[in-house]
């Protein structure tokens, strides 16, 4: 053990530290200074590294004022009233309700940026309609809700994408609009699964709303739905940068629920904002512990080496992206996903761009394999999370999800495989990549 050099040291006590139950923020943290202590250096430049990197972020800001829009629009009815928007049109089709999760899922990842909050927000509301009488079996409820909830931070606003975007330098404006066309490919696939099982697995139908209804149920969810088209029109129109974006977002989202739809009070703003602390301040340690590592992995030249490594193989970007993938898919398994991308992306950023891959479109494909992760057995951040909303054992929402898991790898494929699925978009604004 002794023989070990410095930088094996910290990576053997990441784990250890990990494995004995500290949050991986504060053992990245513990184990930088472990090296830097080992290689005689400096132990005050871990608190130099987490203080310019946390400081000097302006877009690291937009991460708690997306956390905070998306707990008002949970405190308050607009998640209601989207729900029934989604209902109003989709319900009346086979396996109405698995539809609308998905359609609800599509439309609130343009407002809140996490998939957990996606989940833990409307998820348990999907939950309770689509197992109220017996409609649906709960895992699959559970199942189908977890997986609508990864569309969630692939949509703008997203922010994985705006932790991706400070690794990379790469323009989050952009980076926004390369997510759209992939989240709806996902939300397509999903339907399609629904569709094609829902006579199988005799799935209900709901009551359709009557036509002369639609408008009325239309202009209730119109505040709500008009936050998409405030936050990316401020981002695209000029008028904002994305932090300000997430500024008013916020605001917005607390302006309807309070003065629109009078739908909560002191009490429940104050519980939001209570809410939006602590998941800000998980986040906020993990992006520490992540600033302070990637100086040591900086340090011992891991990006560079990697690179030759690679570049030893002869790969095709291609090849490159699919290895990538792999990787990815599997650290998915095991690792949280802001980890991966503070930690694990930036080491492939430099073969990446030595061969000529646009980094907008490394960037998705790196965020969709994150998503996934979350839905990856055995470790799957929201499959404890649904687990713990339906009661259900994750050995069954295991087993109910794994079609979505399988038709989510397949969009994940195209979209790795055609650029032009993420990058469309973005070049419609303008974009030379």
């Amino acid at each position: 053990m002794m023989g070990l050099d410095p930088f094996a040291l910290s990576i053997i006590s990441i784990v250890l530290l990990s494995l004995l139950g500290l949050p991986i923020g504060h053992s990245m943290i513990a184990s930088s200074i472990l090296y830097l202590m080992l290689s005689g250096l400096d132990m005050g430049t871990a608190a130099e590294q987490l203080l310019n990197g946390l400081f000097s972020s302006y877009i690291l800001l937009a991460v708690p004022l997306f956390i905070l829009a998306a707990e008002l629009m949970n405190s308050g009815s607009m998640t209601l009233r989207l729900l029934a928007f989604c209902n109003a049109f989709v319900g009346r089709f086979p396996g109405g309700l698995a539809l609308v999760n998905v359609g609800q899922s599509i439309i609130f990842a343009g407002m809140s940026g996490s998939a957990i909050a996606d989940a833990a927000g409307t998820g348990k509301m999907m939950q309770k309609m689509m197992t109220e009488g017996g409609k649906y079996p709960p895992a699959f409820a559970a199942a189908l809700t977890a997986s609508t909830a990864v569309i969630g931070p692939i949509i703008p606003p997203s922010i994985p994408i705006v932790i991706y975007a400070l690794v990379s330098d790469a323009s989050i404006g952009y980076l926004f609009l390369a997510g759209v066309m992939p989240g709806l490919l996902m939300g397509a696939m999903q339907i399609a699964l629904i569709l094609t099982t829902a006579k199988r697995r005799n799935f209900p139908v709901e009551k359709p709303v009557p036509v002369r209804e639609l408008p009325g149920v239309t202009l209730k969810a119109f505040p709500a739905l008009m936050m998409p088209i405030v936050l990316l029109g401020g981002i695209y129109g000029g008028a904002t940068t994305p932090t300000e974006a997430a500024a008013v977002a916020a605001l917005y989202a607390l302006l309807v629920s309070a003065i629109l739809y009078r739908s909560v009070s002191f009490g429940s703003i104050y519980q939001s904002l209570l809410s939006s602390a602590r998941t800000t301040s998980s986040i906020g340690m993990l992006i520490a512990g992540a600033l302070v590592f990637n100086y040591v992995v900086t340090i011992e030249n891991v990006p560079t080496m990697l690179s030759q490594w690679l570049g030893g193989f002869d790969l095709s970007p291609m090849a490159f992206l699919l290895i990538v993938n792999v990787i990815l898919l599997l650290l998915g398994c095991l690792l949280e996903g802001t980890t991966i991308l503070l930690v694990i992306v930036p080491v492939f950023i430099p073969t990446a761009n030595a061969l000529g891959i646009d980094l907008v479109h490394f960037g998705i494909v790196c965020v969709v394999n994150i998503m996934l992760g979350l839905i990856t057995p055995p470790y799957g951040l929201l499959l404890f999370v649904m687990a713990g909303i339906s009661g259900c054992s994750l050995n069954k929402i295991i087993r109910e999800v794994l079609p979505f898991l399988i038709a989510l790898l397949i969009a994940l494929l195209v979209i790795t495989l055609v650029p032009d699925i993420s990058l469309w978009l973005p070049r419609q604004f303008g974009y030379r990549g």
